[in-house]
């Protein structure tokens, strides 16, 4: 089965968060009936204040009030590390994104073109801790939400797991960092941690009850949602988020939208962490991860010195040659370079890794090539400017045998040519 394949052409700005440390509790009781019994603030950079004796009281009385309205209908395939209660067949390992192509067409986040790390969770068994992650607190499991392998984080205030790399100091001053994030009613968001060293340097939440971005460093900056994320919009859906770091300014998407910028984060983070307020009803569930160094590219310049680009900013479905939406800005970044050049003729190559059929991988990274040049000429751009090949799992870039090596196999080529 073939891991999802990218294409990256450029990263996009991220930004560094200034040093906080989070504290708090979480009353059980409430979490498990309500997911608006939580009353945390913050009132100082980074610090997260405990709930008052009379406001947790009121939280408790509405979580009583709310016992049916609020149950959760969508429970994780399995929260037991032992035993898989839902298992299911499908080669499915990307979520059904919830906008289409269509939504994307002014979308500008382009990752970075050196991958360092990708994860999908496609390899790890059901009900185990994922092989390629460190769980520095709270608990966590691998399981299928829905049809696509997950990352749950069951326990935990704050639950905080870390990518398996071997240089901890793996993040350039250019960064972008993605996943897939699920959002059921109840759930408290997704916390991305930024560290120097193991000093902690900066927070990012993604909230989902408050509908908003925030950024509680020295700037304390937060931003509301659009109207197509806020309140129901949100919940019960998958969601591409995007953060793309350079020089101590972040940006931050969800879905199509570019939802808070920092324009200075007043740190320099070289490694990261996922976390949150976790329980076994209301885990925190994310996919596809991927991080990668490197900063938005003029396009030209690099096919006219390099002849080509090596891309990891396309995403298609596993085994499948449709890609996914948040590919747009990748492919809206060529369209952009091709419609500026009308004498540029390029040349779209798919590349595999080696795990599958030899003839079965030359035929998907065909389809994967032709499904992008397609998109083009959708575009506007004429046919005869831009050839699609596909070449499998030939002339790898990096060791077929390693996780690390596959995720840079599996790749496109953007080439120069007559």
């Amino acid at each position: 089965m073939k891991i999802i394949s990218s294409l990256t052409l450029f990263a996009l700005p991220i930004f560094g968060f200034s040093q906080i440390n989070v504290s708090g509790t979480l009353d059980d009781k409430a979490n498990e009936k309500t997911g608006d019994a939580i009353d945390a603030v913050w009132s100082a950079p980074g610090k997260l204040l405990d709930k008052k004796k009379e406001k947790k009281e009121n939280a408790q009385k509405a979580a009583d009030s709310t016992k049916t309205a609020s149950t959760n209908t969508q429970q994780p395939a399995n929260t037991n590390p032992t035993t898989n209660t839902n298992p299911t067949t499908s080669n499915t390992n990307t979520p059904n994104t919830p906008t289409g192509i269509s939504a994307y067409q002014n979308y500008d986040f382009v990752p970075g073109n050196d991958l360092i790390f990708e994860d999908h969770f496609v390899s790890d068994e059901d009900g185990e801790f994922p092989a390629h992650w460190k769980l520095i607190e709270g608990q966590g499991v691998v399981n299928k939400f829905e049809t696509t392998p997950s990352f749950f984080l069951t326990q935990g205030n704050y639950a905080v797991v870390q990518p398996r790399i071997s240089n901890t100091n793996y993040l350039s001053n250019a960064f972008s960092i993605e996943t897939d994030l699920y959002a059921l009613n109840g759930d408290y968001g997704l916390n991305v941690f930024f560290y120097s060293g193991t000093d902690k340097q900066m927070t990012l939440i993604i909230q989902q009850n408050e509908a908003n971005c925030t950024f509680p460093g020295s700037n304390g900056l937060n931003a509301d949602y659009p109207d197509n994320l806020g309140g129901k919009n949100f919940q019960n859906k998958w969601h591409h988020i995007a953060i793309a770091y350079k020089d101590k300014t972040l940006k931050v998407y969800i879905d199509q939208n570019r939802v808070l910028v920092v324009p200075d984060c007043n740190c320099e983070p070289n490694n990261f962490a996922f976390g949150g307020i976790a329980s076994n009803n209301n885990p925190i569930k994310f996919s596809n991860v991927r991080i990668a160094n490197g900063a938005k590219i003029n396009m030209l310049d690099k096919l006219t010195t390099d002849g080509k680009i090596i891309t990891y900013g396309i995403s298609f479905d596993s085994n499948k040659s449709n890609f996914h939406p948040e590919s747009m800005g990748t492919i809206n970044q060529l369209y952009k370079t091709l419609n500026d050049n009308p004498t540029l003729k390029v040349e779209i190559d798919g590349y595999t890794d080696s795990d599958g059929d030899d003839a079965a991988n030359l035929q998907l990274s065909e389809d994967r090539s032709n499904a992008v040049r397609d998109q083009l000429v959708k575009m506007g751009i004429d046919g005869s400017r831009i050839s699609a090949k596909g070449f499998g799992e030939t002339n790898p870039v990096s060791d077929n045998t390693t996780f690390e090596g596959k995720a840079k196999n599996r790749r496109v080529e953007i080439k120069k040519r007559n």
